[in-house]
């Protein structure tokens, strides 16, 4: 796709990109959510799901909780060909902004403790680790759990 990635657009998703969501999540995931999870989140008040598109081709998503005055990413996937190419960063600012407009204080979210590119990238955008979950993802699979504070 190459120059292509520079008409990136993000959007809140439909329920007819639920089967590309999908295919990233079990590209990207080895243990990943179900079409009846993501369903679900296109269901609560509290939940957003955007979608990162190039033409029609979805490449990635974020899917995120607004619950008072915080923000919890639950899922974030790009595509694993197109990684790199600044689709996660932009589907973060995303995210950040609508909390912040939502009047949201903080920012959280789990990763695996493995997970290294992801936690530089949210390292990228000021998130700090707080604290470790052990066997969140199952024996042996910790996660961090990783926070930002927001400003107005």
């Amino acid at each position: 796709m190459g120059d292509a990635l520079t008409i990136v657009q993000i959007r809140d998703a439909r329920h007819d990109d639920l089967a590309d969501i999908v295919r990233i999540e079990r590209l990207c995931f080895s243990q990943p959510w179900s079409q009846g999870s993501f369903e679900r989140e296109l269901t609560l008040p509290f939940s957003r799901l955007a979608v990162a598109r190039v033409n029609s081709d979805t490449i990635g998503f974020l899917c995120r909780w607004l619950i008072a005055q915080e923000c919890h990413v639950l899922n974030i996937a790009v595509h694993p060909d197109l990684r790199r190419n600044g689709i996660g960063s932009r589907l973060l600012t995303w995210a950040l902004t609508e909390a912040r407009v939502k009047g949201a204080r903080f920012i959280t979210l789990e990763v695996r403790r493995t997970n290294l590119a992801a936690r530089s990238l949210y390292r990228k955008f000021q998130f700090e680790e707080r604290r470790l979950r052990r066997n969140y993802y199952g024996p042996g699979e910790d996660a961090v759990v990783m926070e930002r504070r927001l400003t107005a």
